[in-house]
């Protein structure tokens, strides 16, 4: 799925849109103790309960493509009687009015779920009247295409609420706060079917994670038996050690800084479309020439790709590059460089020692202090001053 067709389902999470038709939920202690149980019609709910349900579910569907929200498939075998893609159809098809296969649903998700504290499994089913659309791009709503049935899972931490006062109005006292059991946004969850290319999509289903680097491998094998994907900041690592093996310990800053360049260019020409920019190995490459590494350095750089990431292994640009920062570090200096301006700094060798240099066409602030530029070499000064002297 691709950023607008996630959008176009997130949209239905309103009460004028709202496709959703029935919900499921099951409550779970720090000891994986179910404590409550609960399914109902979704229109059913009271308006207000409806809403904080909608924000929960628009959570699933948020972030950052790539990152916290990851396309999975499912193996051929588990398409087979008695993957998980299989159950997950039953379940889907059920609309969550088969008791057995709710109790099995989240008997998975207990099993394989790690988190030492009480949480909230909450399933719903949908059906959404996919609207068609005309030659200019434009929704035709009296002419739907299909009907989208598919169901959402989200898993989120109950925490205790803070203790403080409060003021109790039918005593007019203030006084200890009463501790309740708080669901918070969703840590994880799920779409499925994928709604890919604006359809259905039974070999897919989009996974969400609140932390990028948390993906939760058992629970993504156990409840949904998708190819496990590599995890943001594993692509990241993952490039940060293909740059550090191809250019050896020859490296140089110039090179980095055009490798950083490079796919900055590259993410800005493509912030337009809706799908992510996905390097291939040949893309990598191309980045790595057009940032000129050597061809020297670049015999080794097949086998390097392979070795960390695989042949056939492909990283999204935006979780390889640093679009925000730029930061250089020594042991005791780091220096922060906007982005845009890294051509600001550069490197010299001065007095025999490798420098780093700053050009400062501006003011220089030192906490927040402004300062004079630096001053220029005694001799210089006594020069100007000569000159000075000459004049009068």
């Amino acid at each position: 799925m691709n950023k607008k067709e996630v959008l176009e389902i997130r949209k239905q999470f309103t009460p004028a849109n709202c496709a959703i038709t029935r919900i499921a939920g099951c409550y779970v202690d720090h000891e994986k103790n179910k404590k409550m149980e609960s399914k109902s019609a979704f229109l059913s709910l009271p308006e207000e309960d409806a809403f904080k349900y909608f924000d929960i579910f628009k959570k699933v569907l948020s972030g950052t493509m790539g990152k916290n929200m990851l396309n999975m498939e499912f193996p051929i075998d588990q398409e087979m009687p008695g993957g998980t893609q299989e159950f997950l159809m039953k379940l889907k098809n059920s609309k969550l009015e088969d008791d057995m296969l709710l109790e099995e649903f989240y008997d998975k998700v207990i099993d394989a779920y790690e988190y030492a504290e009480n949480y909230y499994i909450i399933l719903i089913h949908g059906m959404y009247d996919v609207p068609g659309k005309s030659s200019d791009n434009l929704e035709m709503f009296d002419a739907s295409d299909e009907v989208y049935e598919h169901i959402l899972c989200s898993i989120c931490p109950v925490s205790l609420s803070k203790a403080g006062l409060s003021y109790n109005a039918e005593d007019n006292c203030i006084q200890g706060r009463v501790r309740d059991w708080v669901v918070d946004m969703p840590d994880k969850g799920f779409l499925f079917p994928a709604f890919n290319e604006r359809s259905t999509d039974i070999h897919g289903v989009l996974y969400y994670t609140k932390k990028s680097e948390d993906l939760q491998p058992d629970l993504i094998e156990q409840v949904l038996g998708a190819k496990m994907p590599m995890s943001a900041d594993t692509q990241k690592e993952t490039f940060q050690m293909l740059i550090e093996d191809t250019l050896g310990e020859e490296g140089d800053y110039e090179t980095v800084r055009n490798i950083h360049d490079t796919l900055n260019d590259m993410i800005e020409e493509h912030k337009e479309e809706p799908e992510p920019l996905e390097l291939s190995k040949t893309d990598v490459r191309k980045v790595f020439e057009q940032s000129g590494v050597s061809a020297k350095k670049m015999e080794s750089f097949d086998r390097n790709y392979e070795e960390t990431a695989g042949e056939k292994t492909s990283l999204l640009a935006s979780n390889i590059a640093e679009t925000r920062k730029f930061n250089i570090e020594t042991p005791d200096v780091i220096i922060k460089v906007n982005p845009e301006r890294a051509d600001l700094v550069e490197t010299r060798i001065i007095d025999g020692r490798q420098c780093l240099v700053i050009a400062v066409d501006d003011h220089i602030e030192v906490n927040g202090i402004n300062v004079r530029t630096i001053k220029p070499p005694v001799h210089d000064r006594v020069e100007e001053q000569n000159e000075s002297d000459m004049e009068l």
